[in-house]
């Protein structure tokens, strides 16, 4: 299985620019990392290349991009988060496997539900983050991000997102596509784009067939040109001392309360990985920030 990679390029004289990205193994490694059954699977694997894509145009590599959904359906909440060329994610349920009976495709907008909202937090590391949201219309996920961006950002965009799940679970394709109408584009450029929505084909069955995103984009767009392709993989930044400061966030009478167990025991959401934070460990890391 091939690293995961993006693509960002330009079309139409740069009046569309496209984000794609093969995220086959960056999911394999989530599924793996979080044992999810095949929806689930899907949910967050669309949810990590969305995330992606929108990473790929931060201009610095220390921003941050996170991304939560909640749409009221059984699989609950989920969280993406891109730093640099590195993704993390979990959903509230890793169990959930429907399908919808007529097409026995996976039933993602089910398991998302449509109750509820679509945030992204840009952290670019100003003295106030930018936040917005969107209500969910479909719980599909791609259709939601092209209704984000039309919302939030002003920016008509197609959005194909895909993962194609094995029957022994694994992982078999996993992509994204983003495909943006920029400033100065034409009535031309709208009726491409339109025809392309159209005809376009699910980007996971095109990454399965074994198509690098080049030749995919060069399908698409006669006239592309990449201007950037940059490797992105899953990988959790957490850290004993960050699960500290968490800690000392809390109110006193709750920190207190904490403090009343000799060891306490922490689990991270985005790498399942434990940590054993002992009191005195606790008291002396409160006593060195306060310092």
């Amino acid at each position: 299985m091939r690293n995961s990679y993006l693509c960002i390029a330009l079309a139409h004289e740069g009046r569309i620019r496209i984000l794609a990205c093969d995220s086959t193994s960056l999911v394999q490694e989530a599924r793996l990392i979080h044992d999810l059954y095949p929806t689930s699977a899907a949910a967050l694997g669309r949810v990590l290349s969305a995330t992606a894509l929108m990473a790929a145009t931060l201009k610095n590599e220390d921003e941050k991009i996170l991304v939560t959904i909640n749409g009221g359906g059984p699989i609950g909440t989920i969280m993406t988060e891109a730093y640099g060329p590195y993704l993390k994610g979990f959903v509230g349920d890793n169990t959930i496997y429907l399908k919808y009976n007529d097409s026995n495709k996976l039933a993602v907008g089910l398991a998302v539900g449509t109750s509820g909202y679509l945030k992204v937090v840009r952290n670019m590391h100003l003295k106030e983050s930018f936040t917005s949201q969107v209500a969910l219309q479909t719980g599909e996920i791609g259709d939601d991000f092209a209704y984000y961006f039309a919302i939030s950002e002003q920016i008509p965009s197609l959005v194909s997102l895909g993962v194609l799940v094995d029957t022994n679970t694994q992982i078999k394709a996993s992509g994204g596509l983003i495909i943006e109408l920029m400033p100065g584009h034409t009535e031309e450029d709208i009726c491409y784009v339109e025809k392309l929505q159209k005809n376009l084909r699910p980007i996971s069955s095109l990454i399965e067939e074994g198509k690098d995103l080049q030749t995919l984009l060069k399908e698409l767009f006669p006239d592309v040109k990449i201007i950037e392709r940059k490797d992105i993989s899953y990988r959790c930044d957490c850290n004993k001392k960050r699960f500290m400061s968490a800690l000392l966030t809390l109110s006193k009478d709750d920190l207190n309360e904490v403090l009343k167990d000799e060891t306490i025991e922490l689990k991270c959401e985005f790498c399942n990985k434990k940590y054993q934070i002992k009191r005195e460990e606790l008291i002396a890391y409160q006593n060195e920030v306060e310092d």
